[in-house]
């Protein structure tokens, strides 16, 4: 059974280009080098937290919340700006979201308290709730019908400036302080620059194409089918970000207390993790636009359980190079369940990616605020044996329909 074609109406959904349309590159270079921006900012984040831990004398259940907060304002509001771009297109909102992010930035670096680093959070969340569903949407409509391959390079953007995040903490923050992070606001100037190009095109693109009559989005398969394949591939996000909620807020603590590695030796082991989590999310929209969605998601979430297993018992060297393997396997896996999901429900670009980013992001904000309450009660050590498990929940995969590959 073949995917119908996708449309491309004032509704969102692209249009199923023929094989022959070529991706306009330079838009997918600009969402993508603004992806990197804005996702580099939010790791910021991530990368200080031994730093706030110290300045604040916070508990690994605050440090949950910290991401928690950023994290649950950008899962609640991304749906909801999804939904309503779908059905009123806003080409100039990216700039207003990369300007929340940068108030946020800002506001972090100067943070006096707590509460302060909590608001600074949500601003964080809030310009990406407006960012992700809004540069999904034209990711997909600059792919010339290479949905997969567009929105892995969407992805890699994101994921190398999550990569970058602790590199530049321990070159900059670490020796100089909380408040060199208001530097980092002249890269998130540059993300505002280039998002204003996108949005002129956007608009253009749109306004041009909005006056032609569009064929109607047909579903694939029967609403039950549809909504049971959504609710499979929640359940795989959930186990994703779940898990990468305990190696991305936890790692630098685990191998601290583990291995007795300094704050800057133990961000850069979270870089090797984050920069393979960049290369595998460029390996898995191609990968799936050639062979379809469903073996590349069952590969990338229940192949990574064996490291996982393994990584609680591993020496510093094998943790390393067993955190680079699952970061290579198991970020292959979002651009193909987007996709997958988008070629489900047609015509509802927006609504898909906000429901599918927001839900990443909740998951990943309460993974962490979870597993730092239980790190308090037990262990780093502990809480890794038991986030182990969870890759184990790919095997749903089995349950999603046959034949969904590219339109």
């Amino acid at each position: 059974m073949t995917t119908p074609a996708a449309t491309l109406g004032t509704g969102g959904a692209a249009t199923a280009a023929p094989s022959r349309a070529r991706p306009a590159y330079g838009i997918l270079a600009a969402i993508s080098s603004s992806h990197l921006v804005n996702d580099m900012m939010q790791s910021l984040i991530l990368a200080m937290y031994p730093i706030l831990k110290g300045e604040f004398s916070l508990s690994f259940g605050q440090i949950g919340l910290i991401t928690l907060t950023y994290q649950l304002t950008a899962s609640l509001l991304q749906p909801l700006v999804g939904l309503f771009t779908d059905r009123k297109p806003q080409p100039y909102s990216l700039p207003f979201g990369m300007t929340s992010t940068l108030i946020g930035l800002l506001l972090l670096a100067f943070a006096p308290s707590f509460g302060v680093v909590l608001l600074a959070a949500a601003f964080v969340g809030i310009g990406s709730s407006v960012f992700h569903p809004e540069s999904s949407r034209i990711a997909r409509l600059a792919s010339g019908g290479q949905h997969g391959f567009a929105q892995s390079v969407f992805q890699v953007g994101g994921n190398t400036g999550t990569a970058i995040g602790p590199l530049l903490a321990a070159a900059v923050i670490v020796p100089y302080g909380q408040r060199s992070v208001a530097w980092f606001g002249l890269a998130a100037l540059l993300g505002i620059a280039l998002l204003l190009q996108v949005s002129r095109w956007y608009a253009a693109h749109h306004v041009a194409n909005a006056g032609r009559k569009k064929p109607a989005a047909v579903a694939p398969y029967p609403r039950k089918v549809v909504l049971g394949a959504i609710g499979v591939l929640l359940v795989l996000i959930f186990s994703k970000y779940f898990y990468m909620a305990g190696i991305s807020s936890f790692y630098t603590f685990y191998l601290i207390d583990r291995f007795g590695l300094s704050v800057p030796d133990a961000q850069l082991h979270l870089f090797y993790f984050l920069f393979a989590s960049a290369v595998g999310t460029v390996m898995g929209g191609p990968v799936g636009d050639r062979i379809g969605r469903k073996p590349v998601i069952w590969v990338s979430i229940l192949g990574v359980a064996p490291f996982a297993l393994l990584l609680p018992h591993a020496n510093l060297f094998w943790t390393t190079a067993l955190t680079i393997l699952i970061g290579l396997v198991l970020s292959s896996a979002f651009s193909a369940i987007l996709v997958y999901a988008q070629e489900l429900m047609p015509g509802k670009v927006g609504m898909v990616s906000g429901l599918f980013f927001g839900f990443a992001f909740g998951m990943g904000g309460l993974g962490a605020a979870v597993l730092g309450l239980f790190a308090d009660r037990t262990s780093i050590g502990f809480v890794y044996q038991a986030i182990a498990y969870l890759p184990l929940l790919g095997i749903v995969a089995v349950l999603l329909p046959k034949g969904m590959r590219r339109a």
